[in-house]
C-alpha cells in the first residue's frame, strides 16, 4: 500500500503537503476519478473493512465502492498524507423511501486543517452519490454554492459534541428552505472506529431496505454533472443554475459492462446482475 500509488490513481499530480487547498483539490479529485456504488454486491462479492483488500479493489482494480470503503480508505490516504482525521457516522435520507437510515447508516470523515480558531475542522465525503466536491468547513449555518448544488450545514443538537443536518438545493434554488427532501443525511461528530461500521456493512449488503442490496448501481462526478447507472439505465445530469437537467438511456445486458468501462472506468471480474428493486420501509429510528 502505496500513497504515491493512490494518489496516481484518483489522477492527482498536485501538492500534497496538508494545507486546506490540497484537501479540497484531492477530494474534488477523489469523486471525479472512483464510482461510488454497489457493483461488487450484485456480483456476488463480499465486502469486508479490510484495509488492504479494500484498497486492492479502488487502487490496484480501479474499481468503486460505497461509503464504509471509500471514505475509510480515503482516511488512510490523508493520515498518510499528514491530516489529522476522525471517523463520524451518519444516516441518509433516502430518496426513495424519504426516511433516515439506521445508526452508523453512514461513513464520513472530518479533517482538521490549521492549528485552531475558526474552520479548524472540515467535512469530507468521497462516499456518496452527489456529495459537495469541496470540503465543508463544520460551521453551523455555512451555506455554500458549489459546482454540483448548494449546501447547507445546520447544528441540530450539541449532545455528544454535536448532531448536524447536511442539505443540498439545486443551482436553481435561491436558497435554504425547509423543504424535508433537500436533506442528504444527519450525522454526529462523536468520534469512531472503522470496525464500528462492520455490521451496518453487512446489513447493506443483504437488507431489503437498503439502496445497495436493492439497486445494482454506480455513480461519478464529472465536470458540470453527475453520470449514474442503475439496473439498466443510464442516467446523466447536468447541472445548472436554470435547473439540473437529466437525460436516461435504457440499456440491454449486454450493453452494461461496455459502459461501465467506457463511462466509469470499471471491469468487473465476475458477472454482474443488473437489479433495480423497491426498497421495503425500515423501522422508524429517533
Amino acid at each position: 500500500m502505496d500513497t504515491s500509488e493512490y494518489l496516481s490513481r484518483i489522477g492527482y499530480r498536485g501538492a500534497t503537503e496538508p494545507s486546506l487547498e490540497n484537501l479540497k483539490a484531492i477530494h474534488q479529485q477523489h469523486l471525479l476519478a472512483v464510482p461510488f456504488g454497489s457493483l461488487a454486491i450484485h456480483c456476488g462479492e463480499h465486502i469486508e473493512l479490510v484495509l488492504p483488500a479494500v484498497y486492492q479493489k479502488v487502487v490496484i482494480q480501479r474499481r468503486g465502492g460505497f461509503c464504509y470503503e471509500l471514505n475509510g480508505l480515503f482516511s488512510w490516504l490523508l493520515q498518510g498524507l499528514g491530516y489529522q482525521v476522525q471517523l463520524v457516522s451518519g444516516r441518509v435520507r433516502n430518496s426513495f423511501t424519504q426516511r433516515l437510515g439506521p445508526p452508523r447508516d453512514h461513513l464520513l470523515l472530518l479533517v482538521r486543517v490549521g492549528e485552531g480558531g475558526e474552520h479548524c475542522h472540515w467535512l469530507c465525503d468521497v462516499g456518496f452519490g452527489n456529495s459537495f466536491r469541496w470540503p465543508l468547513p463544520l460551521e453551523d449555518g455555512h451555506l455554500e454554492r458549489q459546482e454540483n448544488g448548494l449546501f447547507h450545514l445546520r447544528l441540530t443538537s450539541s449532545r455528544g459534541g454535536g448532531d448536524w443536518q447536511l442539505r443540498r438545493y439545486p443551482l436553481s434554488s435561491p436558497g435554504p428552505t425547509a423543504e424535508p427532501d433537500a436533506t442528504l443525511y444527519a450525522f454526529s461528530t462523536e468520534p469512531r472506529a472503522w470496525g464500528d461500521f462492520r455490521a451496518m456493512c453487512r446489513y447493506h449488503q443483504t437488507s431489503p431496505s437498503s439502496i445497495f442490496a436493492c439497486k445494482s448501481f454506480c455513480c461519478l462526478h464529472l465536470p458540470g454533472g453527475l453520470i449514474t447507472y442503475r439496473g439498466r439505465r443510464l442516467i446523466e445530469t447536468e447541472f445548472s443554475a436554470e435547473g439540473d437537467r437529466q437525460a436516461t438511456r435504457e440499456l440491454t445486458d449486454e450493453e452494461i459492462p461496455r459502459v461501465l468501462k467506457e463511462r466509469f472506468g470499471i471491469v468487473l471480474t465476475n458477472r454482474l446482475v443488473p437489479k433495480d428493486e423497491e426498497i421495503l420501509p425500515q423501522k422508524e429510528y429517533s
